[in-house]
C-alpha cells in the first residue's frame, strides 16, 4: 500500500477582508512549517488570492494557494466568473470543485461539476472534488448512492494519469456548519466505499494512491480520532480554518 501524504485544506469561504486574509495566510504559512509530513493548502476568496500568496511567500511557506471555484471556459462573456488561467496567474495551484454550497446553494449539477473538474485538470491544477449527501438523503439510506453518483459524474472523462492530481473530499452536507460530525466509523465506511469505487473506475493502484479527505466540521477536538481512520487522508476545514491556531492543530493531528 503506498504511503499517502495527508492533505489539510482551509476553505475560508466568503470570509475575511484584505488585511485579515493576509495575516491569516502568514500565520498559517509560519505554523505549517513545523509539520513537513503534511501537505497544507488555503482557499481564500478570489479578491484575496494575490495578497494571500504574497503572505505565504514572505513566510517562505510551502503552503499551497488554492481557489474555491473556477469556470470551464478560458475566456469570454461570463460575467463574474474566473478562468483557470486567471487562477494560475494569481498563483493558485489547487482548486475546489463540487463543494456542497456550490451544489445546493448556487445550484450546480453533476454535469457542471464534472466539466469544472476536467477544466481544472486540463489546466494542470490539482483538483479537490467534493461529494456528499444531504440529511434527507442520509435519512433515506442514500449516502452510498449519492457518493457513487457524484464521484462518477465528477470524474467522468478523467484519465488515469490525471488522477494523480485528484483529491476527493467527502463532506456530508448535514455536518457542514452545523456542529454535527459523522462518527469516525461512519466517515471511515464512506471513505472506504469511495476508495472501492475508484478501484472500479481505474485500478487498485489508483485507488490506494488517491487521497480522500473528510470535510464535515472537523475541529481540533475531533480531528485526531477522525484522522486515525485508515482511509481518511486529511481534512477540508471550514470554520476552524479561520483561526490559525485551530487550523494548525488539525495539521498537527494529520501528521501525528
Amino acid at each position: 500500500m503506498p504511503e499517502r501524504t495527508p492533505l489539510v485544506g482551509g476553505n475560508w469561504k466568503m470570509n475575511t477582508n484584505l488585511a485579515g486574509a493576509s495575516e491569516l495566510a502568514r500565520q498559517v504559512g509560519e505554523g505549517a512549517a513545523a509539520h513537513e509530513g503534511v501537505e497544507v493548502a488555503i482557499f481564500p476568496p478570489f479578491p484575496y488570492l494575490i495578497a494571500s500568496g504574497e503572505s505565504l511567500a514572505e513566510a517562505r511557506s510551502r503552503v499551497r494557494l488554492g481557489a474555491q471555484d473556477l469556470w470551464t471556459e478560458p475566456d469570454g462573456a461570463f460575467t463574474g466568473e474566473v478562468s483557470t488561467a486567471m487562477l494560475r496567474d494569481c498563483g493558485a495551484e489547487i482548486v475546489l470543485t463540487g463543494h456542497s454550497e456550490r451544489r445546493h446553494v448556487i445550484g450546480e449539477d453533476d454535469d457542471r461539476v464534472g466539466a469544472k473538474t476536467r477544466a481544472a485538470l486540463e489546466a494542470g491544477l490539482t483538483c479537490v472534488l467534493c461529494i456528499g449527501e444531504t440529511l434527507e438523503e442520509r435519512d433515506a439510506a442514500q449516502t452510498d448512492a449519492v457518493n457513487v453518483r457524484q464521484a462518477r459524474a465528477g470524474l467522468d472523462g478523467v484519465s488515469k494519469a490525471q488522477m494523480e492530481r485528484v483529491v476527493i473530499a467527502y463532506e456530508p452536507v448535514w455536518a457542514i456548519g452545523t456542529g454535527k460530525t459523522a462518527t469516525p466509523d461512519d466517515a471511515q465506511d464512506a471513505h472506504a466505499k469511495i476508495r472501492a469505487l475508484i478501484e472500479d473506475l481505474h485500478d487498485a493502484d489508483v485507488a490506494q494512491a488517491i487521497r480522500i479527505i473528510y470535510g464535515g466540521s472537523m475541529k481540533p477536538a475531533n480531528a485526531v480520532e477522525l484522522l486515525a481512520q485508515p482511509d481518511i487522508d486529511g481534512g477540508l476545514i471550514g470554520g476552524a480554518a479561520l483561526k490559525a491556531e485551530d487550523f494548525i492543530a488539525i495539521v498537527a493531528a494529520a501528521g501525528a
